[in-house]
Parts: C-alpha cells; sequence; structure tokens
C-alpha cells in the first residue's frame, strides 16, 4: 500500500500542468512564483549584494544602469502586449554591477539583476550588454527558475517511487535502476536547461530590438563569448547550447525579433 501510494503520488506530480501564455507550451506547475520563489529570490539577492562589491559612480555601473532600465521597459510593454502583464506586477526591478571575474550575468525571479565586471569587456558596448541584459530576463518573464524547481521535485518523487517500487528487488537490480535512472534525469535535466536558453535567445532579441538595440549585435556579443577560450563542454552534456549553434540560432531568429519590434515602432 506504501509503495502504491508513492507511486499515485508521483503520478499526480506528474500530471500538474499548465500552459505557458508566453510560449503555448504545456509544462509542470507545482511551485507557485509569487508566493515562493519570489520572496526567496529577494532575500537571497539582498544577502548576494552584501556579501559581494557593488559598484558604483563608474562608467560601467551607468551603462548598466541605463540599458537595465530599458530592458525593464521592453520587458514591460512586451508582456502587456501579451496580455500578461499581471506575471510581473509584483516585480521589484533592480540592476547591479558587482565586482567579479565571473563572465556572467543573472537576472532573479522578480526582475533583480547582477552583472559581473568580469563580463562587461566581452560585451563592449551598450548593445552587447543589451543583449546579455535581454537575455537574462528573458529567463525570468519565461518562469525558468520555476521550470526548474518543478523538474527537481518530479526528479525526487519518482526517484522515491522507484526505490519503494524496487525495494523487494535483489541489490543489484535496485543498484543497476537506480543508475539508469540517474544517468537519464540528469540528462533530461541538462536538455531542459537547453531548451531554456534557446527560448531565452529568442525572446531576449526581442527585449533588446524593442529596447532600441539593433539584434544584429547579438552576433558580435557571441561571437566575443566563444573567443574567451578554455575548454568547451560538450553540447550533449552542457546546459548551454554550443557556441556554433547559439549563433547560427540567433541568426535565424533575428529577423523575427526585428519585425516584433516594429509592432513597438522599432525599425532596422
Amino acid at each position: 500500500m506504501k509503495r502504491l501510494l508513492v507511486l499515485c503520488s508521483v503520478a499526480a506530480l506528474m500530471l500538474a500542468c499548465a500552459t505557458n501564455p508566453l510560449t503555448g507550451k504545456k509544462g509542470l506547475a507545482l511551485t507557485n512564483e509569487n508566493e515562493q520563489l519570489i520572496p526567496m529570490a529577494y532575500q537571497q539577492y539582498t544577502t548576494f549584494l552584501k556579501e559581494n562589491k557593488v559598484i558604483t559612480g563608474t562608467a560601467d555601473a551607468t551603462k548598466v544602469q541605463n540599458v537595465g532600465a530599458k530592458i525593464k521597459d521592453a520587458a514591460v510593454k512586451w508582456m502587456a502586449s501579451k496580455g500578461a502583464q499581471n506575471q510581473i506586477a509584483s516585480y521589484k526591478w533592480e540592476y547591479n554591477l558587482v565586482q567579479g571575474k565571473e563572465i556572467n550575468a543573472w537576472c532573479m525571479p522578480g526582475g533583480k539583476i547582477a552583472v559581473f565586471t568580469g563580463i562587461m569587456p566581452v560585451t563592449k558596448d551598450e548593445a552587447g550588454l543589451a543583449t546579455v541584459m535581454g537575455h537574462e530576463v528573458a529567463h525570468a518573464l519565461l518562469s525558468h527558475s520555476r521550470k526548474r524547481m518543478d523538474k527537481a521535485l518530479i526528479q525526487a518523487g519518482v526517484a522515491q517511487g522507484l526505490g519503494a517500487a524496487t525495494s523487494g528487488s535483489s541489490a543489484a537490480v535496485q543498484q543497476g535502476l537506480g543508475l539508469l535512472y540517474g544517468t537519464g534525469s540528469n540528462l533530461a535535466m541538462l536538455a531542459y536547461g537547453r531548451g531554456d536558453e534557446s527560448e531565452a535567445d529568442r525572446l531576449g532579441l526581442m527585449l533588446m530590438a524593442i529596447a532600441g538595440y539593433n539584434p544584429d549585435n547579438a552576433i558580435g556579443f557571441w561571437q566575443r563569448m566563444s573567443s574567451q577560450g578554455g575548454s568547451k563542454t560538450p553540447e550533449l552534456l552542457s546546459t548551454h547550447p554550443s557556441d556554433k549553434t547559439r549563433i547560427a540560432d540567433i541568426q535565424r531568429l533575428i529577423p523575427e525579433a526585428k519585425a516584433e519590434a516594429t509592432k513597438f515602432g522599432k525599425k532596422y
């Protein structure tokens, strides 16, 4: 009976789906973003800022503020055009340049953005920075953090159900199934990560174009990222598309971004 209850619980979790109004895709809907993720994100962001050096009063810091404000305005306009303005009504937007060698930036649920100083030479100019910030804000708008948390819950639930279902089997069978599930589920999580990155690239191009930055400039940024060197993880085992794949996809998506921007009075 215990085994049956666990498996039924897992099945119920896997049936908890909702349609994303921005993509039209069905996905898991286990975590409440406004009630759970965003308050947690605000708390973590505050702690992060206290534990790291926030850069102010420099040309780069001003650039982050200016580009961030334009991307935010573009995001608000685009969400409203999709009838999804309520989804970000509680956002408390903030953009900070943070001292760090990381060639990275991120946007938490709720509009809390951090740009590391290490990525600024790669962005080169406002258009390059808009490429980065548009991409990161797109992750937030598309609720990718919530999706990953939901998948983690499912992963844990299925693992628990698998253990209960095989409890009467030999140790070798349990170990084999556990290894198979562990490998398969981790690869699936990575695949979802690559899908999220591609979605964020597409929407990020639209946001930078709506904000007034020619999306053609995104190609130059990703080419500069590609030339940073270092070891390259095979695409199958990475949460990001390969440089070659990403640049090719962006080239294909630029006309769509330009067309979307025309709806907001921008022409390129």
